[in-house]
């Protein structure tokens, strides 16, 4: 799909526009954020754009197989010809395909749109399916820059359809927990929050090889990656950012490396180089990726220091929010094991949680194998034994420890949640509106396209430079 945005607007346009098109049309309850109840007398008519591994795989044959009574694939589209054929087959469905999204517009009628696109282009198709008022579900993030989010925002203000972002990890159990342990006052009034995400040398190296380490097509990792990050900070804080500092670099990967290859097939260093990835080792990759370079040139095992590789492999950012709480935020994508820790705190007391630190788990896990994992459909426990600790520490007090059983398959648990939620409408046993609007997905990639204009310019960013819309105190007032 072109990378170009055809729907450029000038960016004071946006910040005129938004503030109003948000708080209105957009400003959406959680139950405005999932489609209505399926239709007895039909089912659902969707669309797949971009046929790449999460679209095939997740939004495409985990519907099929799990919610094929409530909807049915009309048609799938990607530029790729032999990636589109390659996706209709292992989905099993029976559709046309089609290279031009135009033409799929023109010819299929269509309820539902899937975005599954490079980042950069993610807009172009939004506002195609706004525009036609159909219903139009997005990967993260949203878009990749302010003047494309003021596109998507104002298409969504005009349209009798809606937008819903792929959040899932507002709905994975151990967030969820979080979330109403905040709810429940356990530490007072919330005053910080301390996040440290680590993406280790298998999962966060697997970005610079693919099209993600180009800024131009992802916007960064502080988009492509910490979107999910900057939701799930936004859903818990419950109110809007208003500034952003930030520092990055690119000192890992890239043009880093002394040496340098075509790609891992072709390439000299393979006895050499640790990060060297066999993509032909499953059917899977050879079929969709490797057999289909001949048609678009994408190459799914690039040589992860190649000099295009232009994003940061380093970030850490500083948000305030408009009810004065503060975030610290890092990003690291070459730790040698995959995890997080999180930690709020409160007039009352703090509340921590990690995951993937190695010295304290009950059962090592191979970490080549993580990610892999975690991106499964089904939610069973990595490690039957161990369990999520959050730790709650009581000023004047003592701590407590609540455990919750480890899921981390289909992003904590999350992922059947929401998709249950958005074709079902079953609603999330605790339900803090996980459901994910185009407000909700334009607070997220603002994070982080100031963010990284912190890094460019080596300044501080108002959120209000990128939009009019007002910081609220209080979202879900």
């Amino acid at each position: 799909m072109s990378s170009g945005n055809q729907y450029s607007k000038d960016r004071r346009q946006f910040l005129i526009t938004s503030g109003s098109a948000i708080a209105g049309a957009v400003m959406a309850t959680s139950a405005g954020a999932v489609l209505a109840k399926p239709s007895m007398e039909r089912k659902r008519r969707v669309a797949l754009v971009g046929t790449g591994i999460r679209g095939t795989n997740f939004w495409g044959k985990n519907l099929v197989d799990n919610y094929g009574d409530v909807l049915e694939f009309v048609a799938l589209c990607d530029i790729n010809p032999g990636r589109v054929t390659f996706a209709k087959s292992f989905m099993n469905v029976s559709c046309p395909t089609f290279t031009d999204f135009d033409e799929m517009l023109e010819k299929v009628p269509l309820d539902l749109l899937l975005v599954c696109t490079t980042d950069a282009t993610h807009d172009e198709f939004i506002v195609k399916g706004l525009n036609h008022d159909i219903d139009v579900i997005t990967e993260k993030p949203m878009t990749t820059d302010e003047t494309k989010c003021a596109a998507i925002v104002n298409a969504q203000r005009k349209s009798k359809s809606k937008l819903i972002m792929g959040f899932n990890y507002r709905y994975g159990h151990l967030f969820t927990e979080l979330k109403d342990l905040l709810h429940k006052n356990e530490v007072g009034r919330l005053v910080s929050i301390d996040l440290n995400w680590y993406l280790n040398v298998h999962h966060g190296s697997a970005y610079f090889r693919r099209w993600h380490g180009e800024r131009d097509k992802s916007g960064t990792l502080l988009l492509h990656k910490s979107a999910h990050h900057f939701d799930l900070l936004n859903w818990w804080i419950d109110s809007d950012p208003v500034e952003v500092h930030a520092f990055g670099a690119l000192e890992f990967y890239g043009k880093n490396n002394p040496f340098r290859g075509k790609n891992c097939r072709d390439c000299r260093y393979t006895k050499k180089c640790q990060f060297y990835w066999d993509i032909n080792e499953t059917e899977f990759n050879q079929r969709l990726y490797t057999d289909n370079e001949k048609f678009d040139g994408y190459i799914r095992d690039n040589c992860l220091w190649r000099k295009e590789v232009d994003i940061f492999d380093k970030m850490v950012v500083q948000i305030r929010y408009a009810n004065n709480v503060q975030v610290s935020y890092s990003l690291s994508t070459y730790s040698p094991y995959e995890g997080f820790r999180l930690a709020f705190n409160g007039f009352d007391g703090r509340m921590e949680t990690w995951e993937g630190l190695p010295w304290l788990e009950a059962q090592q896990t191979d970490q080549s194998k993580i990610y892999e994992t975690g991106m499964a459909i089904n939610q069973h426990s990595l490690k039957e034994l161990d369990n999520f600790e959050i730790s709650i520490s009581e000023n004047f007090k003592g701590y407590r420890q609540i455990k919750l059983p480890y899921i981390r398959r289909g992003h904590w648990g999350g992922d059947k949640v929401m998709t249950d939620a958005i074709f079902r409408g079953i609603s999330p046993k605790k339900d803090y509106g996980q459901a994910a609007t185009v407000r909700d997905g334009s607070m997220a990639v603002l994070i982080g396209i100031a963010a990284r204009k912190s890094i460019d310019e080596g300044r501080m960013i108002k959120i209000t430079e990128l939009t009019d819309l007002k910081p609220k105190v209080k979202r879900s007032a």
